[in-house]
């Protein structure tokens, strides 16, 4: 448990769950040279703990605030788009580079394989995805999972040759948003993504797109236009992150719980908005409790969503696409 990452709201759930740890190893360690009857005492005070222990963890897990959600997402310990890659598929090949200005290691892409051998699938991808680190030097080679320009360009580029090969794509999208600095905004940041936009818009292959954990503002979105929208359960995905929004309505950082409220920045506000199409349920607790469970949940769902659109010609692709969303925030005043 050293060094183990534990959010405000899961102390209560930590704390017992170390009380039970400690309990059977002491029965262990201790039944040797321990009574009978003192062995059976202890194992009757575990089992009643472990009951307790599961009924809070449901408790705290199925009663998340939005504000909860968003820090579950942020889980360092959380799965990020290449630990999924090696998790889900086979034979990765990482492409590299824009053929304009350079490689952004934010956003990683490449060819790979997905398939079920029981199901006998088999199919070739073009998976592409924001890359955060998982400490202090991986994070600024990863520059946060914030892209630049040159990123987007890249993902376009790799895109395009999912496009020329005729292979589906697949994003998995998870950002704090584009990088903001002034270097960026100098080579074309909101014309790279509004290009990405565009561009996906009319691909004439399968897009999937998946909210893996952060998803905001337009450092999101230009991964984010797909045939269907995948979100896993404990992510968000929002125009603005809550802090940010709290800083602009009320100067501050301290009311960013209101205002992920009044985001509706989960999965289950999406779904109801009709902006994601599914939602990825994740292990109790989230994904990083049991990555490889949620690896193989999410890879089960792509397979059926792939089945699903690889045999439509490409004109429908992109004309159920654009309608998809154009449809998005419409509605009719009686």
């Amino acid at each position: 448990m050293a060094g183990k990452v534990v959010l405000d709201f899961e102390k209560p759930l930590f704390e017992l769950e170390e009380k039970l740890n400690e309990m059977r190893v002491y029965l262990k360690t201790a039944s040797l040279d321990s009574s009978r009857e003192g062995a059976e005492v202890l194992s009757r005070e575990i089992e009643t703990l472990e009951v307790k222990v599961d009924s809070l963890r449901k408790t705290i897990y199925r009663n998340l605030t939005r504000w909860q959600k968003v820090q579950l997402a942020r889980h360092p310990e959380r799965p990020y788009t290449l630990d999924y890659i090696y998790m889900m598929m086979k034979d990765f090949v990482e492409l590299s580079g824009d053929r304009h200005f350079g490689d952004d290691k934010a956003i990683i892409g490449g060819f790979a394989r997905i398939e079920d051998s029981g199901a006998g699938f088999s199919q070739s991808v073009m998976v592409i995805g924001h890359q955060k680190g998982r400490d202090t030097k991986s994070n600024l080679y990863r520059n946060f999972g914030m892209s630049q320009p040159e990123g987007y360009r890249k993902a376009l580029r790799l895109m395009k040759l999912a496009e020329k090969f005729r292979k589906p794509v697949i994003t998995l999208i998870d950002t704090p948003g584009a990088f903001p600095g002034l270097e960026a905004e100098e080579r074309g940041q909101a014309e790279a993504i509004a290009r990405n936009l565009y561009e996906m818009a009319s691909l004439k292959v399968p897009i999937i797109c998946v909210i893996i954990g952060e998803g905001a503002s337009g450092g999101a979105i230009g991964l984010g236009v797909g045939d269907r929208i995948l979100m896993a359960e404990n992510a968000w995905y929002s125009v603005i992150s809550p802090e940010s929004c709290s800083s602009i309505l009320w100067r501050s950082w301290n009311y960013k719980e209101q205002a992920a409220e009044a985001l509706k920045l989960t999965a289950d506000d999406l779904l109801g908005q009709k902006i994601i199409d599914r939602i990825v349920p994740e292990p109790l607790g989230g994904a990083h409790r049991n990555p490889e469970l949620m690896a193989t949940t999410l890879k089960s769902i792509l397979i059926e969503e792939l089945r699903g659109l690889l045999g439509k010609e490409p004109g429908k692709l992109v004309d159920e696409r654009v309608g998809k969303f154009s449809s998005m925030g419409v509605w009719n005043e009686e």
